[in-house]
């Protein structure tokens, strides 16, 4: 289901003494996160307007309006920022991770549900999907010849599953 606002990173740390913060982001691509003015905390109800941002290795360092100390900075530590999903440019056929938890797998042929998406593994190689099915739990690769179609406005995954991976009792 697309959200109002999507979880992107997290504040980790300080960065000097005037009040810069560090960002690890939750993103495929850590400059994702520097094309935003505005980013949200405290479930996206609070704004918080970007000055500066910009990567730095494997995180991103940000200047915050407002927070102009290393105390203010400190106290935002653990923090975790979403961005309004409305503000996101995203290439039509991508998606963020969070909306699929909970989108409904049905084979792409037969219509059989398959469960629910409960959890996403990034593996380097391809993301693997956690499906959760009368308590039992089945791990899916997301390539392109498993998943066939992903629909996050009416939450449902066709897939076309390998053998083996559903059909364990055989």
């Amino acid at each position: 289901m697309k959200k109002e606002y999507i979880e992107t990173g997290e504040i980790v740390g300080t960065h000097g003494v005037r009040g810069m913060v560090r960002i690890k982001p939750w993103a495929d691509d850590v400059a994702f996160l520097c094309g935003f003015k505005v980013l949200y905390s405290g479930d996206g109800k609070i704004p918080l307007k970007i000055n500066k941002i910009q990567p730095h290795g494997n995180i991103v360092i940000a200047e915050i309006d407002g927070v102009n100390s290393i105390e203010k900075a400190e106290r935002l530590r653990g923090s975790v920022l979403y961005i309004k999903r409305c503000d996101a440019k995203i290439p039509d056929g991508r998606y963020f991770i969070s909306e699929l938890i909970g989108c409904r797998v049905i084979d792409f042929d037969t219509g059989d549900d398959y469960g629910v998406i409960s959890d996403v593994s990034p593996t380097g190689a391809n993301d693997v999907w956690h499906i959760n099915l009368n308590g039992k739990e089945y791990l899916l690769p997301a390539i392109d010849d498993v998943v066939k179609d992903v629909d996050i406005d009416n939450e449902e995954v066709k897939i076309s599953p390998m053998k083996g991976i559903f059909d364990d009792e055989n």
